[in-house]
């Protein structure tokens, strides 16, 4: 994608500082960001780096032991109730309810997100005509491939139009042709405005960011466009920048 000039725009997330402690381990270690509204951002760290737990928080399903964040303009702490009504949220493990229908689950989500009946209605057929999904109305989602399931969590994720989207391993499991049609829906996603904040173990999805921050044992070690990162490090590929950083870690999980 082309690199844009994050200062002259809206920031939909700033973290100051963020900080998580279980006790005398600390996950996440004052770590500091933003976000422009629309940016894809690859928060990428290996297993234990503590970008899980920071998801978490700015979701505004944990407490931060110290630092502030806001998110969509509330704060992740205060206004943890506020923050997830404006944000969207797809993870590669849960996303949709197998044993029901394709409809029901967009019903479902739509519902929770504090849409109303006749605006789920309206937009239900909407996406579902876009996706190409109009026969599978009333299909199990278990019975769906699993390229279509993903195309189908993500697209439930940002059905109440979000302001940001979090997307924790999204494309996990599914084959390079779907990985690249869902990317294309991200794009799509971003151009409307909505900013997209994602993790992968993909390094090759790291270049498709805008920008890309890179965790190790609860820090940011570093966070630049995926051009700049491999320049830096003298690099040609995500994945060698990610490798330098990462085998320095020194813990195992989060």
């Amino acid at each position: 994608m082309e690199e844009t000039n994050n200062c002259q725009l809206e920031k939909v997330i700033v973290v100051e500082k963020l900080t998580k402690q279980f006790g005398h381990f600390t996950a996440v270690d004052r770590i500091s960001f933003e976000v422009a509204k629309g940016e894809i951002f690859g928060f990428l760290g290996a297993n234990g780096a503590g970008k899980t737990t920071a998801m978490r928080m700015l979701c505004g399903l944990s407490k931060p032991t110290s630092g502030h964040a806001t998110v969509a303009g509330y704060d992740i702490e205060r206004q943890s109730e506020k923050v997830k009504q404006n944000i969207g949220y797809m993870s590669q493990k849960f996303s949709l309810y197998d044993d029901l229908n394709v409809w029901e689950n967009i019903r479902l989500f739509a519902g929770i997100y504090g849409m109303t009946g006749s605006e789920i209605a309206y937009k239900t057929d909407e996406l579902l005509e876009r996706l190409d999904f109009s026969d599978e109305r009333n299909t199990p989602v278990k019975s769906l491939p699993l390229g279509w399931k993903q195309k189908l969590a993500f697209s439930v994720a940002i059905f109440h139009e979000p302001k940001i989207v979090f997307l924790d391993e999204p494309t996990g499991g599914v084959d390079p042709v779907v990985r690249r049609q869902f990317w294309s829906m991200i794009y799509e996603a971003a151009d409307r405005g909505i900013t997209v904040f994602v993790t992968t173990h993909y390094m090759d999805e790291a270049e498709y960011c805008d920008r890309v921050s890179i965790m190790v044992d609860g820090q940011i070690h570093a966070l630049d466009t995926p051009r700049n990162l491999k320049k830096q490090f003298n690099t040609n590929n995500m994945g060698d920048v990610f490798y330098l950083l990462a085998r320095g870690a020194q813990r195992i999980d989060n």
